[in-house]
């Protein structure tokens, strides 16, 4: 019996270690994608498109769900505020690769553990623990240092208004994109934290794919109709992005965090500007200057140790809570 739990466990682990990895490859692309897009379609047109059809993907859960007579009760109100934030969260994403080169981009969502950690203080107090470990402290500085100094350091520290003024403006952009993801992720924790994360997910795609396309249009070039002036080849590879980094990648995601845990999947992610930078700089011949690299780098160190220092504390805090539950059932006079 040990033998074989063993072969599961290992199974697991290597079924998991595969996801993230693929994970990791769907979120690196996928920036590229919306970079190779900006020169064919503006960003109202590539977020509507993109999320219209990644929504169509998940709506068979949904359907699935409704017809089995199992879809959970207050399902969309508790969608819609997290789907309204993904919404904003998105279009800032997405514009950002107008105006800077995607490896800024990726360094700059980094941002979103600087938010996360201050949204959590501030909504959960058992997480208010973190402000007191020196090592979160440390990452937190090195990703607000990092982060800043790898986005707006060059653009500061040029002569050309308007080169400054589009490099200031893109990365302002990235970290908005962060900021909003934090507030997005957040928001799922406090709204939805009684339901599942695939109906969950399915759920905010739909109310965000509804407010894409009315974006879509309001604000673009012949209200969206622009993507089908593409040739078929390269419309599918539209389609594919939103296949690839929004409707699979968050599956595959999901399935690494149960396999792996939440510090060792969010830890492989945190290589995502690194594999960006790799790539950008091989198809789209764009380079990150040496101290970019050195503080970007600090940023994602820093990530890192956050979320390492994180995971200690709050499983010291559970450990915490089940000692304790477990005495005051020894000490029950019922028991």
């Amino acid at each position: 019996m040990p033998a074989h739990g063993s072969n599961e466990d290992s199974s697991g682990v290597a079924f998991g270690t595969l996801t993230i990895l693929i994970t990791l490859a769907g979120w690196t692309v996928t920036p590229l994608f919306i970079e190779y897009f900006t020169a064919d379609i503006d960003i109202w047109t590539s977020n509507g498109w993109r999320y219209s059809f990644a929504a169509l993907c998940w709506l068979p859960l949904l359907v699935g769900l409704k017809l089995r007579g199992k879809m959970p009760a207050g399902l969309w109100k508790a969608a819609l505020v997290p789907a309204l934030i993904n919404s904003a969260a998105q279009v800032a994403f997405t514009m950002s690769f107008y105006e800077i080169d995607p490896a800024l981009v990726a360094f700059g969502l980094r941002s979103q553990m600087v938010f996360t950690a201050l949204g959590a203080f501030l909504l959960f107090p058992a997480e208010r623990a973190l402000i007191r470990s020196p090592v979160f402290i440390a990452g937190l500085l090195a990703v607000i240092v990092g982060t800043g100094w790898t986005l707006l350091g060059k653009a500061l520290a040029q002569t050309d208004s308007a080169l400054e003024t589009v490099s200031v403006f893109g990365g302002v952009l990235a970290l908005a994109a962060g900021a909003g993801f934090a507030c997005y992720a957040l928001a799922v924790r406090k709204c939805m934290n009684h339901l599942g994360s695939m109906v969950s997910f399915a759920a905010i795609s739909q109310i965000t794919a509804g407010a894409q396309l009315v974006l879509m249009f309001i604000f673009a070039e012949r209200h969206g109709a622009g993507a089908l002036d593409l040739p078929a080849p390269k419309f599918g590879l539209l389609l594919l992005s939103a296949v690839i980094g929004i409707a699979l990648g968050h599956v595959f995601y999901y399935i690494s965090i149960k396999r792996l845990g939440v510090t060792v999947s969010t830890g492989v992610i945190q290589l995502q500007p690194f594999t960006v930078a790799a790539l950008s700089y091989w198809y789209f011949s764009e380079q990150l200057s040496t101290d970019q690299w050195i503080t970007g780098t600090v940023a994602v160190l820093g990530a890192v140790a956050m979320l390492v220092a994180q995971q200690r504390i709050l499983r010291k805090l559970r450990t915490q809570r089940e000692l304790v539950r477990a005495m005051e059932e020894e000490t029950d006079p019922r028991g």
